[in-house]
């Protein structure tokens, strides 16, 4: 991170008059802790003797991995922004928690593990919302001695952490990118150059306030550029950026916006159509955010003479400023599971129908779905017929130009022996002309259910076409299509099955906190990725991605009556109804049991709240589970192994939901043993 104070130290800055109320919540540790409390369970927070900052030290830890600091309960209804002055002396790191009244589990907002010789500033947004809630900030400093994680001021303010009218000492969070010869400065203070030039600032319209400028006074290189760069954002917006500019463009200077994102990526947002402007001049940009971002202000000289760009009053609205700007797209409307019918995708009649609606029972031969492992999908190439080959194209509904879009979907292959065009994805036009192909197929395991993520962005309205080409008709087995979704953003940005929210495990980084119980337990639940070692046994791939990573327990390593349980983390309860989602897998012949348990502390024994016995399907199959604890709880998955080692379980994306889980398809029992006859498919 570029040193946040580089502005505040290129001139003494005066606090203007203009302070920003600051809201409750704010705290300065000057005096006290503004009833910021320690949570006992872990290790404690340390206010400075002096006051001024609040500590948590390596050598105050006492065994324990990391101190939180727990906020009084606030009731924020309206948009604020968090200003957090922190500092990281050696290893360590600082996450930022929102805790939602009534909600099991804490929603992470920032974090930072970069250590620095001087205080560093976030800024987070805190969107509106009608529910209490309280902030939690967590630090992990390093066992070793001398690594510390320090909080010097928590300051929240109304409105969005993208404005400012830099009246205050720590100018919002924006940052100078430093060059030698050119920088953005603090303006506008009374002891400015009399014989300079330069604008009273437009907040106060005198010599009081302050905004930010950048002269080329000292430019000595063609094209010397100068950064002024707001902080992330940490949510998604949409709306009306407005800001003032004064620009004296004596010799020559270019002077742009930028937005640029978490990959490094900038788009021009906006340049002015003037070279001079004789007084402050508004400008309006229509923003949409649906991932972090920041705003770059950029300025490059030509010469020395140059000339200055001045810029005051950052503000932001929910509303868009141009009454012809587009209306927020939705992508959704390309999402599809094939559970109630095609949606909005259909195929080319000159074709035939080559993408067939199917439900499979599954069996050593055929896999179910993805979406729920007894539910539909589409199968290109379901029944054999006389023709030499076919051409099947699947097109997907019209979205709107000049937005980057996300595909996710699954496929899974079955008999090919040559997948050269078994799926090939390319994006059209409305002209139903093709413009790119984007994905294909290469080699991959058959009968497992895989997941593609593909980024594309076009400047017209367009649309995503699978088209399965097969030359040979007996060369070519057959391809299936499920859980196709679309959302705005780079698929490396928005939040994909590699970054699940809280409440969320696909096991792909980690545990998530499940831990094994050692006392009583005679085997394990081993994270893995790939087939299990025993055949005809135990999943192919995970459920995620079919190349990823899942929870599953060896039978050939405990003997049969043995018990492998797997806990979760701490859920604290809500008075209101849960719903549990997971997916489990039980293949195998001697096949055991597979329970869900909840344990409370002050009970001694565990409730059952969902069982299976025996083998159940060679597919990932979901599980949904109602239940309701208004009291400090864990979820147990507990295994236990059958009469022969072909007896492998596994689970894989667990999901915790506020509110009853939804009646959706394939939530019943599902189908349990198999058929021998592999082309069993309903139509």
């Amino acid at each position: 991170m570029n040193s946040i104070y580089h502005l505040a130290f290129l001139v003494p800055v005066l606090v203007g008059s203009q302070q920003q109320l600051l809201l409750p919540g704010s705290c300065s540790f000057d005096t006290g802790t503004c009833d910021y409390t320690s949570d006992l369970a872990y290790a404690r927070w340390t206010r400075n003797e002096e006051g001024r900052f609040i500590t948590a030290d390596s050598s105050f830890l006492d065994g324990r991995e990391k101190a939180v600091l727990v906020s009084p309960v606030l009731e924020l209804l309206d948009w604020s922004c968090l200003r957090l002055v922190y500092q990281i002396t050696g290893a360590g790191s600082l996450q930022l928690h929102l805790r939602p009244e009534g909600d099991n589990f804490d929603y992470t907002l920032w974090s930072a593990d970069k250590p620095s010789d001087s205080w560093l500033i976030a800024s987070i947004d805190l969107r509106n919302t009608s529910n209490a809630y309280q902030l939690l900030l967590e630090g992990r400093p390093s066992e070793e001695a001398g690594n510390s994680v320090a909080i010097f001021e928590i300051h929240i303010v109304p409105g969005y952490c993208i404005e400012c009218n830099f009246e205050e000492h720590h100018l919002c969070g924006y940052s100078n990118h430093w060059n030698p010869n050119v920088n953005w400065y603090v303006g506008g203070s009374l002891a400015r150059d009399p014989q300079s030039n330069l604008p009273d600032d437009h907040t106060m319209y005198n010599q009081r306030g302050h905004y930010m400028y950048v002269d080329s006074v000292y430019a000595k290189r063609f094209q010397e550029v100068a950064k002024l760069t707001s902080p992330m954002t940490t949510t998604p917006l949409s709306g009306c950026f407005s800001f003032y500019y004064q620009r004296d463009q004596e010799r020559g200077n270019i002077f742009s916006v930028f937005t640029r994102d978490t990959l490094g990526h900038y788009e021009e947002i906006w340049r002015p159509d003037v070279y001079a402007t004789p007084s402050w001049r508004l400008v309006n940009v229509d923003i949409k955010a649906p991932h972090p971002l920041e705003v770059v202000y950029e300025v490059a000289f030509n010469s020395a003479r140059g000339g200055y760009v001045a810029i005051d009053d950052i503000s932001f609205s929910p509303e868009f400023c141009h009454t012809e700007t587009e209306p927020v797209v939705d992508p959704s409307i390309a999402n599809c599971d094939f559970e109630e019918g095609l949606c909005q995708y259909y195929q080319e009649r000159v074709e035939g129908k080559v993408w067939n609606r199917v439900s499979v029972k599954p069996n050593a031969y055929r896999i179910g779905d993805h979406t729920t492992g007894t539910g539909s999908f589409l199968l290109a190439n379901t029944r054999f017929t006389s023709r030499p080959g076919y051409v099947g194209r699947l097109h997907g509904p019209l979205l709107p130009g000049n937005h980057k879009y996300c595909l996710r979907f699954h496929y899974a292959l079955h008999g090919f022996r040559k997948v050269d065009n078994a799926l090939v994805l390319y994006i059209y036009d409305q002209n139903n002309v093709a413009q790119e192909k984007v994905w294909s197929l290469a080699d991959t395991t058959r009968d497992v259910w895989t997941g593609v993520d593909v980024t594309y962005m076009k400047p017209m309205a367009t649309k995503v076409v699978f088209v399965s080409i097969c030359k040979n008709f007996w060369d070519c087995g057959q391809v299936a299509l499920d859980d196709i979704t679309v959302t705005i953003g780079d698929c490396r940005i928005t939040a994909g099955p590699l970054r699940p929210l809280p409440g969320q495990c696909n096991f792909e980084t980690g545990d998530c906190g499940y831990s094994q119980e050692k006392d009583s337990d005679k085997g394990d639940w081993l994270r893995v990725r790939g087939q299990t070692p025993t055949s005809y046994t135990g999943p192919r791939g995970d459920h995620t991605t079919g190349v990823g990573y899942f929870m599953y327990v060896e039978a050939s390593l405990m003997r049969p009556g043995h018990t492998a349980r797997l806990l979760s983390s701490d859920l604290r309860g809500s008075a209101g109804p849960q719903c549990l989602v997971f997916y489990y897998h039980m293949y195998g012949s001697g096949t055991g049991l597979l329970s869900v348990l909840l344990h409370r502390s002050d009970s001694e024994r565990d409730a059952l709240l969902w069982r299976r016995r025996g083998e159940q399907s060679i597919s990932w199959m979901r599980a949904t589970v109602d239940y309701e604890c208004d009291r400090r709880h864990q979820i147990i998955f507990e295994a236990i192994r059958g009469p022969s080692i072909r007896s492998d379980i596994a689970i894989d994306d667990i999901v915790f939901k506020k509110g009853p889980c939804t009646a959706d398809a394939g939530d019943t029992i599902p189908y349990s043993g198999f058929s021998e006859n592999f082309n069993e498919i309903e139509y």
